[in-house]
């Protein structure tokens, strides 16, 4: 039986990478109706197209508090229910490869825009989730995309980890305030690591004088599987995650990262 049957669920920053994924992974396992969101809009056109009838697409902008009522209000017209919210839009801050993200050369321009985006968004998604769930009375699955770098400090990067941070305190406080409502609505975090999608193509092409293969071994070295995640594997946990086989869980954090965190690498020598 399909885990997902009858669910309708919106995916933010699904035109590709891990949202693309979640949202495939989604119909494959028997959403009713899937709402891709974006602001890449002809590739998330492109996506929702492949996943046939079951799948449309709608222009979201995650910082907007506007447009995340529309959305909210059109799929309640549409389907009466919302069943799913995957907040995965998120940026990085490194897409152009020129600005500064350290902690002393960091712009306060460049570290509000990664918050706007990550944290903002994030905060909306739910806020709006909360509110579309209660309308419809049937309860549901938050799930925030958080980060590994979310748990541990990334110097080159310090906006995008503190605002992972953020995303992860903020799922526990939405979990305890919807279970304090009353509410049959979960929230729960996903912390992925190195997880190979377009997000890390200015990262690999930083690493000059060296073949693609050497820059991704390179990433992966201290990883104890030795490679990067795929976004399948990642979707799979967010099916787990949205489908009533996870009921009992709320508020809870699930690290998807070859074994980054767990201790000290131990892998085998070839």
């Amino acid at each position: 039986m399909a885990r997902l049957a009858g669910k309708v669920a919106l995916i933010t920053g699904a035109s590709r990478g891990i949202g693309a994924a979640i949202a495939r992974a989604f119909v494959a396992e028997g959403a009713a109706q899937m709402v891709l969101t974006d602001v890449l809009d002809e590739a998330g056109k492109a996506v929702a197209a492949s996943l046939g009838q079951a799948a449309s697409y709608q222009t979201l902008d995650v910082r907007d508090e506007a447009a995340w009522e529309r959305a909210t209000a059109d799929i309640l017209a549409a389907f009466g229910r919302l069943d799913v919210v995957v907040n995965n839009a998120g940026i990085t801050g490194l897409e152009t490869g020129s600005a500064r993200h350290d902690p002393e050369f960091a712009s306060l321009p460049d570290w509000r825009a990664v918050h706007e985006t990550n944290l903002d968004g994030t905060f909306l998604g739910c806020k709006h989730a909360i509110r579309a769930m209660r309308q419809a009375g049937q309860g549901g699955s938050i799930i925030n995309i958080a980060s590994r770098s979310g748990l541990v400090g990334i110097p080159g990067a310090c906006a995008y980890a503190a605002s992972k941070a953020a995303i992860r305190n903020h799922t526990k406080s939405v979990a305890l305030y919807c279970a304090g409502q009353g509410l049959a609505v979960r929230c729960n975090a996903i912390f992925p690591a190195a997880i190979m999608t377009p997000m890390w193509a200015p990262l690999l092409a930083g690493l000059e004088g060296a073949t693609l293969d050497a820059r991704i071994a390179s990433f992966v070295a201290d990883t104890p599987l030795r490679r990067f995640g795929r976004p399948e594997e990642v979707a799979a946990l967010a099916v787990l995650l949205a489908s009533d086989e996870s009921s009992y869980v709320t508020g809870s954090e699930f690290v998807i990262d070859g074994g980054l965190l767990a201790g000290a690498a131990a892998s085998p020598k070839q």
